[in-house]
């Protein structure tokens, strides 16, 4: 298929951020790790009197309700937009973020090994939860914490789901997700170390978040769909975040088949 010069000059402006050719441009003596100014934090902090709920422990929860192999998770993995009406249990819930951002373990106040590969372990992603259907939690928003274990209850809201699907452009079917997995990104945590080169591997290790979640949730009998298609303000507005500093990169619902 032939193209303009105009549309190939287009479409070579949107390769380059698929490319690591910027890495050359980059002098990384001068990132803000090199100079040694403070590493931006891991975890978004909270108010002192946020409500917070404690979690069970997702990894034994993972591995106690798992009812298939990782094998048989990687060949029954499918995209799913038919949930049932059955609630997820907060151990359910639980396994899900251990999954997909849990911590495993803390190398230092700039780094920490989770769950899922991040480049230079700096993590840039923070969870949010539009959660509609989840025994023991009243309908609303909420924030993962995978540095205590706990969540953050945001704002309780019985509308929380349909106002999720409005946010992703109407896909009704998020409407009907036991809960929304919504993956903010804090582009400043991977700035501090690779400076412009920062943003492609944002993206990448994005990739790696959901399809843990497609895996974890085939394994727990479950079903998510992942959601690249949003209106931007719309879910930055949902979330409570400013959409410059923190926004929204990427969405899965998840319920039981």
């Amino acid at each position: 298929m032939k193209t303009s010069q105009k549309d190939d000059k287009r479409f070579e402006d949107n390769r380059f951020f698929l490319k690591d050719t910027i890495r050359q441009q980059v002098d990384f003596s001068r990132t803000a790790q090199s100079l040694n100014l403070p590493a931006p934090y891991l975890q978004k902090p909270y108010l002192p009197d946020s409500a917070l709920i404690s979690l069970p422990d997702g990894a034994a929860a993972l591995a106690k309700l798992g009812r298939m192999s990782i094998g048989d998770a990687i060949t029954r993995r499918e995209s799913v937009r038919a949930f049932s009406e059955a609630p997820l249990t907060l151990e359910e819930l639980s396994a899900l973020l251990w999954a997909t951002q849990g911590v495993r373990k803390v190398l230092n106040p700039g780094r920490a090994l989770r769950t899922v590969p991040s480049a230079g372990a700096r993590h840039s992603f923070e969870t949010y939860l539009a959660v509609r259907r989840v025994a023991g939690l009243q309908s609303g928003l909420y924030r993962f914490l995978p540095f205590d274990g706990k969540l953050e209850e945001l704002v309780l809201d019985g509308q929380i789901g349909h106002k999720a699907a409005i946010a992703c452009l109407e896909q009704m079917f998020v409407a009907d997700a036991a809960v929304t997995f919504f993956w903010t990104a804090i582009p400043s945590r991977m700035e501090w170390r690779y400076d412009l080169a920062a943003h492609k591997v944002i993206a990448v290790d994005a990739g790696h978040v959901c399809q843990n979640l497609y895996l974890a949730s085939t394994a727990l009998g479950m079903g998510t769909c992942a959601i690249a298609a949003y209106d931007q303000a719309a879910c930055d507005k949902l979330l409570g975040i400013d959409g410059n500093q923190e926004f929204t990169v990427y969405i899965a619902p998840v319920g039981k088949r």
